[in-house]
């Protein structure tokens, strides 16, 4: 069985709830090839069936190698991509029944993204003040050149640019300057939930933390909730409240991020923290992450790990896990509901 919500967070208070979420693409070749090859239809399951929720104020994040779905989630939320199956619900609007720009007005507002590529993300035929008002005039929230032009500067001054920065182009910024000014962009609907996606793979690790640590001021000062995407586990400890671990479009774990940094459960999860650089466990054996990510389109029977598993079994070959509760969230494991784990090395 599916979960409804995630760990540690009541049905009604989430500010997001996400349930049975499927995306699927449709990768068949042409018709025509089809009847003369015999081919049957392709169907690539991006995202099956996962299901979590966000309190406000926190922050979720998704974390998995590169074609897990964790960005196909975050477009599902926002819109860009239509689900499959499941709902979105967002303070009780389901976003996957809303039809036309004027019914998801109110809630495209106050939901923005920020993107993974700040050199892809800003026009670059724009200057940065009439990026950053684009979505001020587009919601009608404020009226008049002198009212705009003071909410710009007050959102170039709460990223840590200057208000004449808006009178230049992108291209004259360094890439942290560019991802505060679509940080910016970002909070210039008054946005109460933001998805992150990635953004701050693309920057130099130096400027990464500068980044992250506006976010989190940001999300204090502001009260904002995060949808936070990424692949370096190090960005996630620093970033989250609760986190969820994808493989092949599913959830193999979802925990809070003190119970599943301290104590994995499943073993992807524990070999994706091998991963991490620790100078307090020098000289330690660590196993790593061995195999490559079966292909989305014809993934392994039952568990869709096990190929790549120490601790697969017959059943794990045939019988696909579900989630199931376990210390502080859920985990989706046979290994674990037999007992067959071992102990965690760092436990």
């Amino acid at each position: 069985m599916t979960i409804a919500a995630a760990p540690t967070t009541p049905h009604d208070s989430a500010k997001l709830r996400v349930h049975g979420l499927k995306r699927y693409f449709d990768v068949s070749a042409p018709w025509l090839n089809r009847v003369l090859e015999g081919r049957k239809r392709q169907l690539l399951k991006a995202v099956d069936d996962i299901s979590f929720a966000i309190e406000p104020g926190k922050t979720l994040s998704l974390v998995g190698e590169s074609g897990c779905g964790k960005s196909t989630v975050a477009r599902c939320i926002v819109g860009l991509y239509r689900p499959s199956g499941g709902s979105i619900d967002f303070e009780g609007v389901d976003l996957a029944t809303l039809r036309g720009r004027a019914a998801q007005a109110p809630i495209r507002r106050r939901m923005q993204m920020i993107f993974q590529d700040p050199f892809a993300s800003l026009n670059p035929r724009w200057r940065v003040f009439d990026i950053i008002a684009e979505p001020i005039r587009a919601f009608r929230l404020l009226r008049g050149a002198g009212a705009i032009q003071r909410r710009v500067d007050e959102l170039l001054g709460q990223v840590g640019l200057a208000a004449r920065d808006g009178e230049k182009y992108p291209h004259e910024f360094s890439g942290g300057q560019r991802q505060r000014i679509s940080i910016a962009r970002a909070l210039a609907s008054n946005p109460d939930f933001l998805v992150c996606d990635e953004p701050t793979s693309a920057l130099d690790v130096s400027v990464q933390a500068q980044i992250l640590n506006l976010m989190k001021e940001l999300q204090r000062e502001l009260g904002l909730t995060y949808l936070f995407i990424s692949h370096d586990l190090s960005v996630v400890y620093h970033m989250s409240d609760t986190v969820g671990v994808m493989y092949l479009g599913r959830l193999a774990e979802i925990r809070s991020a003190a119970d599943l940094f301290s104590e994995p459960q499943h073993p992807y999860t524990r070999l994706l923290l091998e991963t991490i650089p620790d100078l307090d466990v020098i000289g330690r054996h660590r196993e790593p992450l061995a195999g490559e990510v079966p292909s989305p389109i014809n993934p392994p029977s039952g568990c869709t790990f096990h190929p790549r598993c120490p601790l697969a079994n017959e059943r794990c070959r045939a019988e696909r896990p579900e989630l199931q509760p376990t210390a502080g969230g859920f985990v989706a494991c046979h290994a674990v509901a037999e007992g067959r784990l071992p102990p965690h090395p760092a436990s």
